[in-house]
């Protein structure tokens, strides 16, 4: 089994909530287009003024999912 990689975008102030919730919609919409081999995503409340939005990416599929979407951060995906 490949490597998996959390793929994260970083939200702050306060709509950072909302904002990474309609994100995460579009990673979904994005994996159906692209036929990702995974489908996780996820959005988190950090604080009030920081949320996140992720997606978890096998990793012969993370340089072409990184380039094309350009997250602000990654990191190895524990379950």
């Amino acid at each position: 089994m490949e490597r998996r990689l959390k793929l994260i975008w970083d939200f702050r102030g306060p709509t950072a909530k909302h904002t990474a919730y309609h994100h995460e919609i579009h990673l979904k919409e994005y994996i159906l287009a692209e036929k990702l081999s995974i489908n996780i995503t996820g959005s988190v409340d950090i604080s009030e003024m920081h949320s996140i939005a992720y997606l978890v990416v096998v990793d012969s599929e993370m340089k072409r999912v990184r380039d094309a979407l350009k997250p602000h951060r990654g990191q190895l995906y524990e379950e």
